[in-house]
């Protein structure tokens, strides 16, 4: 496995925050690329997740996971991938909503973030079905049932 060196940063504390060798855990097996690199994950109130979200996105309120990919100016070679902002607030509210663990929703916001930062995305159908098949698989290696599943359950009832 490459090593990905994790840099947490804990702005928030609450229960049900995952331990800190978890979200590593989950960093690192999210990481696919083929040299070592380093992801900030910042966990964030909803305030701050509300700021950076209307500021780099243009949307109003907290989100779940901001994903900022590192990039480079010529000639400068840093093995950073990026940073995670990731919303404790919104994450418990969304795991309450989904019926999920706190614990599996944790780790679906780490890997999605991660294949963000990694150039994944779901802008499109075909990006979207390509990342989600990413997601479950390397959800699935972790332990974790299909984050998908009764999102797409509910929607067809």
């Amino acid at each position: 496995m490459i090593e990905l060196t994790v840099d947490l940063q804990r702005v928030v504390e609450t229960p049900g925050l995952p331990a800190d060798t978890d979200l590593e855990h989950w960093a690192q097996a999210a990481w696919l690329g083929e040299d070592p690199s380093e992801v900030t994950i910042r966990i964030v109130a909803s305030d701050e997740s509300a700021e950076l979200n209307n500021q780099y996105r243009g949307k109003s309120g907290p989100t779940n996971v901001l994903s900022f990919p590192f990039e480079a100016p010529a000639g400068i070679t840093v093995p950073l991938a990026g940073d995670l902002i990731i919303c404790a607030p919104v994450v418990e509210k969304e795991a309450a909503e989904q019926k999920k663990t706190l614990t599996e929703h944790w780790a679906h916001m780490v890997v999605h973030g991660m294949l963000h930062l990694q150039g994944y995305d779901h802008i499109d159908d075909d990006d979207a079905g390509v990342m989600e098949a990413l997601e479950i698989r390397l959800l699935g290696q972790l332990g974790f049932s299909n984050p998908y599943e009764t999102e797409e359950t509910e929607k067809d009832s």
